[in-house]
């Protein structure tokens, strides 16, 4: 039974046709990921972002644009009786000299082509949007 929703905001931070991905575990699994992360109560969903930015890589960063937002109901791979909600945003990063793994769950980071041709992300949301930021940026 779903009794719970976990709302997520990433951004996709794209520069030279390469977008920002971080590698970490979760739940024991390995995971390829956009940054970003779960939205706290209080908190909007851009403060959410830069939050996630501040502590995970510090780095500021700016709103370009909204992306896209999860439509189809999705259940959290961790936790089954948890509904997911994902939003995305483009961002700039303003400090990239800055940049520096701040939380110990990232193994690395890596900018990934976005012309390549296979879709190398796991989870189904980030699938699509990774699909469309090629629509976006080739």
């Amino acid at each position: 039974m779903i009794d719970k929703i976990n709302i997520r905001v990433y951004a996709c931070a794209v520069k030279d046709k390469k977008v920002l991905t971080l590698f970490e575990e979760y739940a024991g699994e390995p995971l390829m990921k956009f940054p970003g992360g779960g939205l706290e109560f209080g908190e909007g969903l851009l403060e959410c972002l830069h939050r996630e930015f501040d502590e995970e890589l510090n780095v500021k960063i700016e709103i370009v644009e909204h992306f896209y937002t999860q439509e189809d109901f999705l259940v959290s791979r961790f936790r089954e009786n948890e509904q997911l909600l994902t939003i995305y945003y483009i961002v700039n990063i303003t400090n990239e000299e800055d940049f520096l793994i701040l939380d110990p769950c990232i193994e690395k980071t890596e900018w990934i082509d976005i012309d390549r041709p296979d879709n190398p992300f796991p989870l189904p949301i980030d699938k699509i949007v990774f699909d469309k930021l090629k629509e976006k940026f080739l």
